[in-house]
């Protein structure tokens, strides 16, 4: 069955000092129980240091990006293999940062996807919509056309290794939130075309996280609802405290 799972998206925050204070805030206030999986995803400079740091404890390391190549002439980029060796086990694939800032296209976010399972690295698959196609009512198309173009090429079994987080863009760093109405009714059209394409013990698998502006004052409710199985976690993952609240929401 599918997991609940917390993972923090640094983005481009935290130098290895502030890593160090960052991670000694969420090792040492860490629950003895856990209900949630728990990711963090420093920056490239901190992967190992946070994997040597982390790795007797239940914290997972994750890239916040990985490159569709397995190695080459491709100056200043970091391969999947390269990532496994340091300790990684998941990596973000298709943040909306990376679609809107560096252009990445569906066809290169499918062969990332591929590149990160060929190394055994949970792809975190992120799709949503912007704010104009959102007023439009053409949510569901994008998130429907985002998933199909992407993964739809995999097996059902390699389909079962990804989770999908769903980002509604007008809710990152606007202070905006879907409704947990919203996020449910989302999620729970996000899991029916995975049953659609696959079927329902896939959909039922598959964890589908919420990314739009969590924090320790939303979380509970969000995580509620029956198809939000957890949240990708931007500014709030940045405060040792405030992650661990959200954390403890489960």
């Amino acid at each position: 069955m599918r997991k609940n799972i917390v993972a923090g998206n640094w983005k481009m925050n935290c130098d290895l000092s502030e890593t160090k204070v960052l991670l000694e805030g969420l090792t040492q206030s860490l629950p003895a129980s856990l209900k949630a999986d728990v990711i963090v995803s420093p920056p490239y400079t901190s992967l190992y240091y946070a994997f040597e740091n982390l790795k007797d404890t239940p914290i997972m390391v994750a890239s916040q990006n990985i490159n569709e190549n397995d190695k080459g002439a491709f100056t200043g980029e970091i391969s999947a293999k390269m990532l496994k060796s340091v300790g990684v086990n998941y990596a973000i694939v298709g943040h909306s940062e990376r679609r809107e800032i560096y252009k990445e296209t569906d066809a290169l976010l499918k062969t990332k996807l591929d590149q990160a399972l060929q190394n055994e690295i949970c792809p975190i698959f992120c799709i949503g919509e912007k704010l104009e196609a959102r007023e439009e009512g053409k949510h569901f198309e994008v998130v429907k056309h985002q998933l199909e173009k992407a993964t739809f090429h995999l097996t059902a079994e390699d389909f079962k290794k990804l989770v999908i987080a769903y980002e509604p863009v007008w809710a990152i760093g606007t202070g905006k939130t879907a409704s947990p109405e919203q996020a449910q009714e989302i999620h729970q059209y996000i899991r029916d075309l995975i049953a659609n394409k696959y079927n329902q013990s896939v959909a039922d698998e598959v964890s589908i996280l919420y990314g739009g502006s969590v924090k320790p004052a939303n979380a509970k409710e969000i995580f509620g609802q029956a198809d939000v199985d957890g949240g990708l976690i931007g500014g709030a993952s940045l405060k040792a405290t405030d992650f661990l609240a959200i954390v403890d929401a489960f």
